[in-house]
């Protein structure tokens, strides 16, 4: 039944006109029925720049609705899923995808039929959780439920969360993120989208929080790919708190130049050997960050033929392509440009290639530095005075491998020429004659530079080979003289 005693009491001229000011006034979102003017709200359209930040309500909200002067027909309401809510006399209201004031709107309407002047106002009591969904260019893409802090509806307090705080859930952006193009979308109403682009690199740069746009359910982000690869902004995004984490180890391939190509488990800030590999053994690394150089020291360190200007660090995107950035490691020996020595993440390879052509002077400076092991193992084997393994610097000679041996053993050893032998990456062994010239700089005829593994073959002189003959023939001999001396024969 109708209050008949509202509709009375909302058609006295003065009172009614009393009413409306003071519901105006105390309660924004009250829709007004029957040909009242409205505020203007959402239906407004938005720049391009700028995004409809009102709260469109969704299953799960917790709305009171107030009919005023009619207190039977107030009351508090959890939306279902299908964002429909049950109200007396006018039943089912879809309110799914609307403001508060749309929702009281929608009501009053709803409500015109039967009261003269419906007054409503909704608010929201308890908004439900905000799910978003993240992709592109971060860690762990996909749907993600972010909760709400503080209050809600007649409490201000409510914080919702931003996208920061969703990139962070993802566990950050990858390196080969583009974060200046960062998007956006975002349903509006019940059928149109917005998308807008959020530049998360001023938000470094300046600290502009307007850059952080708090979220709405249904939002998407979508980190983009980085089109051209800037190594200074690679490093500022590692160091922002949206960005990976900076502890978490990474599986990092490196081939070719180095003596113990394989992956390897890069662990930031790691000062022991747990830090090797997942398929070789890595040596103790220093702390620091997990970039290239890092990367090499696992690794064995570089060989000799390494071509440290023409690295190529080869980076997997989300898209399914290939980041290809080019690092020249000379450029950071020579003016210490760190940003040559990139920062790693999961899943890069590093190529070193080989050199088409080496210079000694390089060869030497090279050894000198952290790229190269502290030392590497040559075998020097035959007529020295020291044969075995030895510990020799890298990029060291053929004649200082002979000489750290203890040089040649003078009386038996063929001193014009040794042979070289050496295990191929491929897995194949060349052998080759170098003649010996101690007088000779490091050249790749008769003093070339050995690799971890070299084996050096001295040879016996020619006098030593019959020397060598004559004790294997008479020695038997002599055993069988002294046998028949023994016996008397």
């Amino acid at each position: 039944m109708l209050n008949t005693s509202l509709f009375k009491f909302l058609t006295q001229p003065v009172v009614g006109v009393a009413l409306l000011s003071a519901v105006n006034v105390a309660v924004p979102c009250v829709s007004l029925a029957q040909g009242q003017s409205l505020p203007p709200t959402t239906q407004t359209p938005s720049t391009p720049t700028q995004l409809d930040t009102n709260y469109s309500l969704g299953g799960g909200d917790l709305i009171r609705v107030n009919v005023f002067e009619v207190p039977e027909y107030t009351g508090e309401y959890q939306i279902p899923p299908g964002g429909a809510i049950n109200l007396p006399l006018i039943g089912s209201v879809s309110v799914l995808g609307l403001t508060t004031e749309q929702a009281a709107d929608e009501i009053a309407r709803r409500y015109a039929r039967f009261l003269k002047r419906p007054l409503i106002s909704v608010n929201l009591l308890s908004p439900r959780p905000i799910n978003v969904f993240v992709a592109g260019e971060v860690t762990r893409p996909g749907a993600y439920t972010l909760s709400l802090s503080g209050g809600a509806g007649n409490n201000p307090g409510v914080q919702y969360p931003t996208i920061l705080a969703a990139l962070t859930t993802a566990q950050g952006v990858t390196l080969a993120a583009d974060v200046t193009q960062v998007q956006l979308r975002r349903k509006i109403g019940r059928s149109s989208e917005q998308t807008v682009t959020v530049d998360l690199k001023e938000l470094i740069q300046t600290g502009r929080l307007s850059q952080d746009i708090t979220l709405r359910d249904g939002d998407t982000i979508v980190v983009p790919t980085a089109t051209n690869f800037n190594v200074a902004e690679s490093r500022n995004i590692f160091a922002a708190n949206f960005a990976a984490s900076q502890t978490t180890p990474r599986t990092v391939t490196i081939i070719g130049e180095v003596n113990r190509p394989g992956s390897y488990l890069v662990t930031p800030g790691n000062t022991d050997a747990q830090a090797g590999a997942t398929t070789n053994s890595g040596t103790a690394s220093p702390t620091g960050l997990p970039n290239v150089t890092r990367v090499i020291q696992l690794a064995g360190g570089i060989t000799a033929q390494a071509d440290v200007r023409n690295l190529k660090l080869r980076r997997p995107t989300r898209t399914g392509s290939e980041q290809a950035i080019d690092i020249n490691l000379w450029q950071l020996l020579q003016s210490g440009d760190a940003n040559q020595d990139i920062i790693v993440q999961d899943g890069d390879t590093i190529v070193i290639p080989t050199a088409t052509e080496i210079n000694p002077a390089e060869a030497t400076q090279l050894a000198t530095t952290t790229l190269s092991p502290t030392s590497i193992q040559v075998g020097v084997v035959g007529e020295v005075k020291k044969p075995g393994l030895t510990q020799v610097q890298p990029n060291s000679s053929l004649n200082q491998a002979i000489l750290a041996a203890g040089g040649f053993n003078d009386a038996r050893a063929s001193s014009n020429a040794v042979d070289l032998i050496r295990l191929n990456p491929n897995g194949s062994v060349t052998k080759r004659i170098v003649k010996v010239d101690f007088s000779a700089g490091i050249n790749e005829q008769t003093n070339p530079i050995l690799r971890n593994n070299d084996v050096v073959l001295v040879n016996r002189s020619g006098a030593a080979k019959t020397g060598d003959t004559v004790n294997t023939i008479t020695g038997p001999l002599g055993i069988i003289l002294n046998l028949l001396n023994i016996f008397g024969l």
